[in-house]
């Protein structure tokens, strides 16, 4: 009887101990950027525990609350960049720290045209960033723009010609295997020799396919779609600054409605009539805002060698001087959205569809994207000042990463 009344005393001793150390759900409130009612969330974990709405008009604060922001194109930022020389975890977990800052919870790290070795050297240091548990959940996959590009002036953009080649399989896989799997996305030309069957076998393994950076007549764009194709890389950029009117890479991207276009709304790659005109074709539920942004995205303006090439930081926008091309973005995907507004007339919901729920579904990130029980509290709470986000927030699986105060 003894030994039963001891055991029964420590189950009970254990239990009550357990109920006191459960921890209390953390709440956030904001006005939901559905349908801009306040919303109470409660957060279990990493997960979404309930959603509560609200009609009491005294929890308007004019803090909006909506899933975070997925950039699925970005080649750096603050400093560092994901093709560059001496690449560490370091760096990355400082640029991802930084993209907390402007709402940014999950990207792709994005390597573009390079030395095959130091493509293959950059994806492992991502490799190994994505195990980090700091940081690692923010990085759901990378993305490979190049090197199986078009070699074209003006079509290749800002990525070095030498480095620029045929697509290779077998090459592929090798960088796949550096990157631990982690290749989520390609960017490539459909145009270039053996491209097609290249398309299908990137499909069957799991990998997107994005068209960019090509100069690919209307057939050879429907092969890559039927190949397996699902993407245009920031549709409208990685072109010749004069085209044929009538034959050119835009028109078969716009008229096929499997492709999404990524499309990198700041208000200086495109022009209000072209963002218009792509949002008008495609419309909120395909369309994808990517950033783009460069390592040199928020630093101070001037010249910068970067990759073997002299680049021009300008307050808006990263110029290549010597072939007058643009080389990327000095904005984060923040701006967009604000921009895609105003160009668009578009709804918050609707610019938040692009630049988080999109993407999510696109790559089949099914917990993330969207506000719903159940799915990772990756959430961001901002205000909106002259159609810019200013973000007050921002919570990666359950934890606030950031705050403005």
């Amino acid at each position: 009887m003894k030994i039963t009344s001891v055991i029964l005393f420590v189950i009970l001793v254990f239990t009550n101990t357990a109920k006191t150390e459960k921890k209390e759900p953390m709440v956030v409130s904001g006005i939901s950027y559905l349908d801009n009612t306040p919303v109470t969330i409660e957060i279990e974990g990493d997960r979404i525990a309930t959603i509560i709405k609200s009609s009491d008009a005294k929890n308007d604060t004019r803090t909006f609350i909506a899933p975070g922001l997925i950039d699925v194109q970005i080649n750096g930022y603050m400093g560092v960049d994901f093709s560059g020389p001496g690449l560490t975890v370091e760096d990355i977990r400082k640029a991802t720290k930084a993209l907390w800052k402007v709402g940014v919870t999950s990207y792709f790290p994005t390597i573009i045209t390079s030395d095959i070795d130091r493509i293959k050297e950059n994806f492992a240091v991502l490799a190994a960033a994505r195990k980090d548990p700091e940081i690692g959940p923010s990085i759901p996959g990378f993305h490979l723009e190049g090197p199986y590009i078009s070699p074209i002036a003006g079509f290749r953009g800002a990525h070095l010609e030498k480095y620029i080649k045929n697509p290779d399989w077998d090459e592929f896989k090798e960088i796949q295997k550096a990157a631990d799997n982690g290749i989520v996305l390609l960017t490539m030309a459909p145009e270039l020799e053996g491209a097609i069957p290249f398309i299908k076998k990137c499909t069957e393994s799991g990998v997107v396919v994005a068209l960019g950076h090509h100069n690919g007549s209307a057939n050879q764009v429907k092969e890559a779609i039927d190949a397996g194709a699902k993407m245009a890389t920031h549709l409208g950029n990685g072109c010749a600054n004069e085209i044929n009117r009538h034959h050119n890479p835009l028109w078969p991207q716009l008229s096929d409605d499997r492709i999404t276009p990524s499309i990198i709304a700041d208000g200086f790659h495109l022009t209000k009539e072209e963002v218009r005109s792509f949002y008008k074709v495609k419309g909120p539920n395909n369309t994808i805002l990517v950033s783009d942004a460069l390592d040199l995205a928020g630093l101070p303006p001037g010249e910068y060698i970067r990759g073997e090439r002299k680049l021009l930081l300008t307050p808006n926008v990263v110029k290549l001087p010597k072939e007058n091309v643009l080389a990327g973005a000095a904005s984060p995907i923040s701006k967009c959205l604000g921009v895609m507004m105003e160009y668009t007339q578009c709804s918050l919901a609707d610019a938040i569809l692009m630049a988080s729920t999109n993407p999510a579904k696109m790559f089949s990130m099914k917990d993330l994207g969207t506000l719903e029980k159940g799915k990772k509290a990756d959430l961001i709470l901002f205000t909106i000042n002259n159609n810019e986000l200013v973000i007050e927030k921002t919570y990666v699986s359950g934890k606030l990463v950031y705050s403005r105060i």
